[in-house]
């Protein structure tokens, strides 16, 4: 490992489910489906290839009874050049995906502590989903490399279908965090410079619903399936799939129609259930085979698959499918293959109703197991039916039209062989996992530049090794009681010898050092200005060159300004307040559009930017690489200062990201309005009751923070 340095180092980041490399436990609940089978095998397709020397495949750590110990191993070998790695990330316990925003932060700083252990940087960052694009765009920013990211599910495609089942916005939201997942998705695409698609479908239908829609920087890889486990039957298999047939059938011979995914609402098996329920001409054509995951005992199960196994078993008790319908309790991953070969050994077809379905891994193996397919419209199978002409494509929401392709496939003897025997060809032809990582190596070596890596070493002798540090805004802060910021000051001086002390301010260098001077704040040692776009260090104000060149990257203040020039109720601030990277504005939310819009707006015009809200009515834009949040991350890095021992005091939104994930921090009493309010429930961030300096004092005492201090040798 780590010998040839013209090979690429690669960092796949995939949060949610279970994964690991052997075993994979598909359809346990809604997060370990497909997208956890593809990321392992991806990993594995690209290390064999000699030009790549080492994936690592991360993911976050879980430490439950309730799952296999093998989740919680900090580290899984796969191969020489391949390994899982986990990392934590909030509770130790398996939590659902739409739980784990609010610990996404946290990974991306333990991510990063990992990342700075190992013998060399990544050449790029490959997320899926969008709880790994959050992560991705931030890990990538700060590194300075590529990102590439894969969907594999949209947010706005999904509720497009939800709302098409009659489920209300409000219910989506609380279901499925819609709105926070639709954000981080349009964040990801304004930064990523590819995205992978796994086909052509998914860029237009769901990719064209997003502001930063650009067709571009997309690609169509189609992942690949391994034909050494699916194939087509070669002598009757005896399993215990198999073998439960009779207890569930009243005549085991039939076509068997066969679904397979895990019992979620999206899968939209209910409405297959009633389509057959509903048709005579089917129940006597064929039987019905579920495969929905295994469970022990329903009641047991997380809410969303225990509703839909619950309604499944009402609506075959409602159509009286006994006899008719199998739904077998429990599978291995080990034979999965064996039951498509079981369904194409009967003559049957396997069912995709899925309201959307973004590749749809299930129906490669289905095709290469010989199987025709039924599938809907809507995504992936569309691709994969043009290529491999093995089935047909219905209206999820329409049951005549499941019923028509189903009894069509199992009562034309002639249109199955033909598709079956398409599908098998057209997999071999189109669907390989080498063929993938060939195009996937060649697409990523036409990205433009190089990374460039974060010096070593400290910036400037001025600034001394300390083992913490405090970072706190001047104005919401420091400004406002003078009392307060002199007893503070003390505080700073007594602790002097063991603590870093910062100031991370959205004023200019010029306006902060007069403040700084007029209010006798401190002389901090670093000082981060212009809503994180200047750094300096020590007494004599050394520049961060590095960074200036670092979050130049994509910026273009002139076309913002030119963007923004007509929107009503945006008042551009005086010279005084701009800067190279900083384009401000006086906000009036009286005439303006709502920030939302603005935002849209410029991902519309494709403009990659941050845009931080503050007060109430002041909107700064800064390059995407730079916030106070990612200025801070950068210093940590460089004055090798854990974030885990970095106070952060702030006031406003504009702090909000500096106190995210692990630094210690504390809102002061006077904030603006309720700006920070949606932190209240992070464990790291403590509410202060007093205003000013005196709430950081507070937070001081509270945290015991100088308690542990190291005092370094002289």
């Amino acid at each position: 490992m780590w010998k040839n340095s013209k090979a690429k180092y690669l960092i796949l980041i995939s949060v949610h489910g279970l994964i690991r490399g052997h075993d994979l436990e598909l359809g346990r609940d809604a997060d370990t489906g497909g997208q956890t089978k593809y990321v392992v095998d991806l990993a594995m397709a690209l290390a064999k290839r000699d030009d790549v020397e080492h994936v690592d495949l991360i993911t976050r750590q879980v430490v439950d009874s309730n799952v296999s110990d093998d989740y919680s191993r900090s580290t899984e070998v796969l191969s020489d050049k391949v390994r899982i790695v986990r990392i934590d990330a909030g509770p130790a316990e398996y939590i659902p995906k739409e739980q784990l925003w609010d610990h996404l932060d946290s990974l991306m700083d333990n991510l990063t502590n990992w990342v700075n252990e190992q013998p060399r940087m990544p050449d790029l960052i490959h997320s899926h989903y969008a709880d790994a694009g959050y992560v991705g765009v931030r890990l990538a920013n700060l590194l300075g490399v590529p990102l590439i990211h894969t969907g594999h599910s949209l947010g706005r495609d999904k509720r497009k279908r939800l709302l098409a089942k009659g489920i209300s916005r409000e219910e989506i939201e609380v279901a499925y965090n819609m709105e926070r997942r639709i954000d981080a998705e349009e964040e990801v695409l304004a930064n990523a410079d590819l995205v992978i698609a796994s086909t052509h479908n998914e860029i237009e239908a769901q990719y064209g619903l997003y502001n930063y829609y650009d067709p571009e920087r997309m690609s169509v890889i189609p992942p690949g399936t391994d034909l050494t486990l699916f194939h087509p039957p070669r002598e009757p298999e005896m399993t215990p799939i198999s073998a439960q047939l009779p207890r569930f059938l009243n005549e085991p011979e039939k076509p068997l129609i066969l679904a397979l995914s895990r019992p979620d609402e999206r899968k939209n098996i209910l409405t297959l259930i009633e389509a057959f329920g509903e048709s005579q001409a089917l129940q006597q054509a064929a039987n019905l085979m579920l495969i929905v995951g295994s469970r022990d005992d329903i009641r047991d199960m997380e809410s969303g698959a225990q509703s839909v196994l619950t309604n499944i078993l009402l609506l075959i008790d409602s159509y009286d499918l006994y006899g008719k319908c199998a739904i077998p309790k429990t599978h291995s991953a080990d034979e999965v293959p064996s039951i498509y070969r079981l369904a194409a050994a009967s003559g049957g077809v396997f069912v995709n109703p899925a309201l959307t379905e973004p590749f749809g891994l299930t129906l490669l193996e289905a095709a290469a197991s010989g199987l025709p397919i039924v599938a809907t419209e809507n995504g992936g199978p569309v691709d994969i039916i043009e290529n491999c002409k093995n089935g047909e494509l219905i209206d999820p929401l329409d049951k005549s039209a499941i019923t028509a392709a189903l009894l069509t496939m199992v009562q034309d003897r002639n249109k199955w062989s033909r598709a079956a025997n398409n599908g098998i060809e057209g997999v071999r032809k189109y669907y390989s996992w080498q063929s993938h990582a060939n195009t996937y190596i060649d697409k990523i070596s036409q990205l433009p530049g190089k990374y460039k890596p974060i010096p070593s070493g400290r910036p400037t002798r001025a600034v001394r090794y300390r083992d913490r540090a405090i970072f706190s805004d001047l104005d919401q802060n420091l400004i406002g009681n003078p009392a307060a910021l002199k007893h503070f000051s003390e505080v700073i001086k007594e602790n002097r010898k063991c603590v870093t002390f910062g100031i991370a301010t959205g004023r200019r260098l010029d306006s902060a050092l007069a403040v700084i001077k007029k209010h006798r704040v401190p002389t901090p040692d670093i000082l981060i200005s212009s809503l994180g776009t200047r750094i300096q260090y020590g007494q004599s104000l050394t520049e961060d060159d590095f960074w200036a060149d670092h979050i130049d990257h994509d910026w273009s203040g002139q076309r913002i300004r030119r963007l923004l020039s007509k929107v009503p109720g945006l008042q551009p601030q005086p010279k005084t307040h701009q800067t190279p990277f900083k384009v401000s504005y006086y906000y009036d939310p009286a005439i303006a559009p709502s920030v939302a819009a603005i935002v849209a707006q410029l991902r519309q015009d494709e403009i990659t930017a941050n845009v931080v809200f503050s007060f109430g009515q002041f909107i700064d834009i800064v390059p995407s690489r730079a916030s106070k949040g990612q200025a801070l991350r950068y210093v940590s890095h460089r004055l090798d200062i854990p974030l885990e021992q970095t106070l952060v005091a702030g006031g406003s939104g504009a702090d909000e990201d500096m106190m995210r994930g692990n630094t210690l921090a504390v809102v002061v009493g006077n904030r603006h309005h309720e700006e920070l309010s949606q932190l209240i429930d992070q464990e790291r961030i403590y509410f202060a009751g007093q205003d000013h300096a005196l709430g950081i004092l507070e937070a001081i005492e509270h945290y015991d923070f100088f308690d542990a201090c190291a005092v370094p040798e002289a």
